[in-house]
């Protein structure tokens, strides 16, 4: 039984109304074996109910700026367990139904029943369910309750991302995604338990009621930084990201990176909020993590020959990017800097929901082009512009988005961030500054890199000649795909032209965070010209309109006529003779060579008429490669002798209960 802590509120059940939809979509197809593609088709429609009922709960919810809060009558032994939404849940939801609903009809036209009757009914249950258990525990306030959420959450996106789990590389990527994510988890047992000892409750505290300074608040930082920041993929703690995400379907990368990233990013600002006033060193070692995978997490980006794990990596680089906000506003709290405070996590959540809409778009994006050719390697695509007229515009919209391109969404968050930063540098201390310098800095450096990425991804993947077979018989996605595709590049240029009602969806979530803006009266706007962003944003429109009805005229009036033209001394241009990924990431790579550790394969040529060589080239995960499997091969060679002890002879067992008694017997006396 649920009753309201308050007043009874629409917004409340609009939104438990698309979490409930969303967790029984995949329902009717388990029960559906003969006729998975109705069960598919109903699984969708309940998904896009749930999807519009929570998205309009959700700005029902941000317009009103109240919190709404509901008691769970439970019977568990660990106090009262309480749900509650306010805006700073109500902006995290945004994406979560946004996204799911656009992948259940992406997946109609991506992983059909009719050609995938065997994995299609586990596929929109489990992602379903994963849509549904992301949503509980944003409006959860109990501990535990919280806890089981994030597992379901954990378990359902496990058997969503590993469906195809007849393939080794699915089962590799499926393993240590366990493994990292309840590694996560113990953290969050660990910071949970010392919030009850502080509080008496297993119920979240209010908003800045504790103090930083008591005993354990130092270890409840550091655990929900490690917990929350696996989840997240904070470098070093990204090490199961690129894999789960390259081997996943699509749709589900999509709602990973898109949402799922975003659980650990709201489970760092919530437990944060709880502590005033934040100490500097909390905000510098946030900061500090921040641009440390920003810069890292597009560096290793680059080197990619895998379309899915340099979106992967990339996602590591816009968490960095969102950490760098979030940082640099414990920064302006600690050191009274009201403008780096509002900028800096209005700049961070605004750059959470941006990123959910451009990412979700390249991931689905890039399902669309292996759905055309089969195949993650950039290096075997090419001239798919041609061949895919509605993906390439739509995937060159995402890429212009995440590079912070105006008239884009990721310019705004990134805009903001910027004049946070200078802000810090203008008013703020010495160590401050020291911090905000390197914030502009590495912002600066991330999205120039960023620009090479993707100028890379797009100019191989639907540029030039065709580089394979399989790019050459490329052919358009199904309509489901490209709708699913547009309506979220409409949602990114509509956040570009309308910057000021972006800032109206982030300024009450900043507002919950930080009571004390409220007495000051600012707000974004008061800030950063919104409305000459958006005033930019749409003349670059129409100027770009009105070049191209000018060119395009120009041809048409142009006279025509045919000649040789001269070939570069090539009488017939091949896709041999075109850059590949590699070859365009080369000089970037060996700049960074310390960071991303390339490996390299040459061909061993010999002979006056040597045979045909090969060469290939892999950026591996430095962290993982070079630092936690030497120490799990070095533990598992020392759990080995205890291996031993467990052979299946029973006197044995009972020889080590004997031993095991006497030396408590000793113990005791």
């Amino acid at each position: 039984m649920i009753t309201t802590a308050g007043k009874p509120a629409d917004p409340a059940f609009l939104i438990i109304t698309g979490l409930a939809l969303n967790a029984f979509s995949g329902v009717p197809g388990l029960f559906l074996k003969r006729a998975a593609a109705v069960g598919q088709k109903l699984a969708t429609l309940l998904a896009v109910a749930g999807a519009l009922c929570g998205l309009a709960g959700c700005f029902s919810a941000i317009a009103s700026g109240e919190t709404e809060s509901f008691l769970i009558n439970w019977s568990l032994p660990f106090g009262p367990c309480e749900i509650a939404i306010d805006p700073l849940a109500a902006l995290f939801l945004l994406s979560v139904f946004l996204i799911s609903g656009c992948c259940a009809v992406y997946a109609n036209g991506y992983w059909p029943a009719a050609k995938q009757p065997a994995t299609s009914r586990a596929l929109s249950f489990f992602i379903g369910i994963l849509s549904a258990s992301m949503a509980l525990l944003i409006i959860a306030r109990n501990g535990v309750f919280f806890l089981m959420a994030w597992e379901v959450m954990a378990v359902s996106a496990y058997f969503a991302f590993t469906v195809e789990s007849g393939k080794v590389e699915v089962r590799k990527a499926g393993m240590l995604y366990l493994v990292c994510t309840h590694t996560g988890t113990m953290a969050l047992f660990v910071m949970f338990v010392l919030l009850r000892n502080m509080t008496g409750s297993f119920l979240l505290p209010p908003t800045a009621s504790l103090s930083p300074f008591v005993p354990g608040a130092a270890l409840v930082f550091f655990a929900a930084l490690f917990g929350f920041g696996m989840k997240a993929g904070i470098m070093p703690l990204h090490i199961w990201l690129p894999a789960a995400h390259a081997n996943g379907p699509s749709h589900v990368s999509a709602m990973m990176s898109g949402v799922m990233l975003k659980m650990g990013i709201y489970g760092i600002i919530r437990i944060i909020s709880l502590f005033t006033p934040v100490p500097a060193w909390w905000g510098a070692v946030v900061l500090g993590l921040g641009i440390f995978s920003g810069v890292t997490g597009i560096v290793s980006a680059i080197g990619q020959n895998d379309i899915k794990r340099l979106l992967a990596y990339s996602s590591i680089e816009n968490i960095g990017i969102i950490t760098m906000g979030i940082g640099a506003a414990l920064i302006g709290q600690s050191i009274g800097n009201q403008t780096l405070l509002f900028l800096g996590m209005g700049g961070a959540l605004l750059h959470v929901l941006n990123h959910s809409l451009f990412k979700s778009l390249l991931f689905l994006g890039s399902g669309a082009i292996i759905h055309a050719t089969g195949t993650r390697e950039i290096n075997r695509m090419g001239g798919l512009a041609r061949r895919m007229p509605r993906t390439a515009p739509l995937f060159l919209l995402g890429a212009m988005a995440i590079c912070g391109l105006p008239p884009l969404n990721g310019f705004v968050s990134e805009f903001l961030l910027y004049f946070g930063f200078f802000s810090g540098v203008k008013e703020s201390t010495a160590p401050a500054l020291l911090g905000m310098g390197l914030a502009v800095t590495a912002l600066a450096l991330i999205g120039a890199l960023a620009l090479a990425c993707f100028v890379k991804v797009y100019g191989v993947a639907f540029l030039g000649l065709p580089r394979s077979a399989e790019a050459e018989d490329g052919h358009e996605s199904p309509w489901q795909m490209s709708a699913a595709m547009g309506l979220l590049a409409l949602s990114c240029l509509a956040v570009g032209l309308l910057p000021r009602y972006a800032a109206v969806l982030v300024q009450p979530a900043v507002f919950t965070l930080f009571p004390s803006l409220v007495a000051s009266g600012s707000n974004i706007s008061t800030h950063v010209p919104l409305d000459v962003l958006g005033a930019i944003g749409a003349a670059l429109i129409a100027a770009a309109a009105i070049l191209a009805v000018v060119y395009h005229r120009r041809l048409k009036s142009a006279p025509q006529a045919s000649a040789a033209t001269w070939g570069c001394g090539y009488l017939q241009p091949s896709a041999r003779i075109q850059y590949t990924s590699t070859s365009f990431a080369e000089m970037l790579v060996r700049l960074f060579r310390g960071t991303v550790r390339p490996r390299y394969e040459l061909p061993k040529i010999s002979g006056f008429m040597p045979a045909s060589a090969g060469f290939s080239s892999r950026i591996p995960d430095t962290v993982l490669d070079a630092a936690i499997l030497p120490v799990l091969r070095v533990t598992g060679i020392v759990f080995s002798f205890f291996r031993r002890l467990q052979n299946g002879e029973q006197n044995l067992y009972v020889l080590y209960i004997f031993i095991t008694l006497v030396l408590l017997l000793v113990w005791i006396h």
